[in-house]
C-alpha cells in the first residue's frame, strides 16, 4: 500500500522540477500520447524518475509526465498510465492521480481507448462518459482510512462532473463534432471480453468497455477533483462484429482518432480553466 509519505515524496520531486502549478491535468490512454508534444515550454519527467511512481509495461503508453502550457493554460499531461492487470495494486494505479490532487489539480480529464458495446456507436467516434460501472472487483479506497485524501465513503452520484460534461459538449458543437454520451464499464483485463460477457454488459446498461479510468475516477472524486472522461471508441466489442480483437487494432484506431481528440481538447481545455 502506498503511504502518504510516498505520495508526498512524489509531490515534492515534481514540485522541485517546475515552477508551474497547473489546476488542470490530462491523462492520455492507449495510442494517444502525441498530445503532450503540443505543450510549450514543457518539462518532461519520466515515471521512472519520480519517486514511487509505477511504470507502464503496455505498448502505446509512453510513461512520462509533462508540465507545460497549452494554449496559455498551465497543464499537467500524463502520457501513459498503469493498469491493475499489469500486476499493480489499486493504490499504485491511482498514485499519480493522488499526486496530481496534492499538487493542486482541481479538474482532471481522463482519456481512454474503449470497445463500443452500443451498436449505434462506431469505431472512430468519441464518447463522453456520463457514468461508470466498476466491474474490476477493485477499489482504491479499500484499507486504512486516510482523511488527508478525502472521506472513506465516497459519494459517486456525480463522479463525472456535469459542468465539465456540458463544457465538453459545447466545445464539440463549436468544432462541429458529433460526440456520443454513455456509460463506461471498467473490467480488470487484460483478456478481452467474451461475446457472452458483452451481451451481459449491454443488458446492464453499458455503452463502452475498457480496462482503466474507473479506479482513477474513484480516487479523484475522493479528493474532490472534478472529473471528465472521454472514451476513444477504437473497436466494436467482442461478438458485435465477426472478427477477433487485437491490441494492435486499438493502437491503430487510436492514431486515427488522435487528430479529432486533439482538436476537441484544444477547444475544451481553455474552457475548463475558465470554469475553475
Amino acid at each position: 500500500m502506498k503511504t502518504l509519505e510516498e505520495i508526498r515524496e512524489a509531490v515534492a520531486y515534481i514540485g522541485s522540477r517546475t515552477k508551474l502549478r497547473p489546476r488542470v491535468a490530462v491523462v492520455l490512454g492507449s495510442g494517444l500520447g502525441a498530445f503532450a508534444s503540443d505543450l510549450s515550454d514543457a518539462t518532461s519527467l519520466s515515471y521512472a524518475d519520480i519517486p514511487h511512481f509505477p511504470s507502464s509495461t503496455v505498448e502505446g503508453h509512453q510513461g512520462s509526465l509533462f508540465v507545460g502550457n497549452f494554449k496559455g493554460v498551465p497543464l499537467y499531461v500524463m502520457s501513459g498510465r498503469v493498469h491493475a492487470y499489469e500486476g499493480h495494486a489499486p493504490d499504485a494505479v491511482v498514485l499519480p492521480v493522488r499526486v496530481l490532487g496534492l499538487l493542486g489539480v482541481k479538474s482532471l480529464v481522463l482519456t481512454n481507448a474503449a470497445g463500443a458495446i452500443n451498436t449505434a456507436f462506431r469505431p472512430g467516434e468519441l464518447m463522453l462518459v456520463t457514468d461508470h460501472i466498476n466491474a474490476t472487483g477493485l477499489n482504491p479506497v479499500v484499507g486504512p482510512e486516510r482523511t488527508e485524501l478525502g472521506p472513506r465513503f465516497v459519494d459517486m452520484t456525480e463522479a463525472y462532473h456535469p459542468a465539465l460534461i456540458a463544457a465538453c459538449q459545447q466545445a464539440a458543437r463549436r468544432i462541429g463534432l458529433n460526440i456520443r454520451k454513455g456509460v463506461y464499464i471498467g473490467l480488470l483485463g487484460p483478456s478481452f471480453e467474451t461475446p457472452a460477457e458483452i451481451r451481459m454488459m449491454r443488458t446492464l446498461g453499458a455503452d463502452a468497455v475498457g480496462m482503466s479510468t474507473v479506479l482513477e475516477t474513484i480516487a479523484a472524486t475522493q479528493m474532490r477533483m472534478k472529473v471528465l472522461a472521454i472514451s476513444c471508441l477504437t473497436n466494436m466489442a467482442a461478438g458485435v462484429q465477426p472478427h477477433k480483437l487485437d491490441h494492435r487494432e486499438v493502437l491503430e484506431m487510436g492514431k486515427r482518432i488522435r487528430s479529432v481528440l486533439l482538436e476537441l481538447l484544444a477547444e475544451l481545455i481553455p474552457a475548463i480553466q475558465k470554469a475553475g
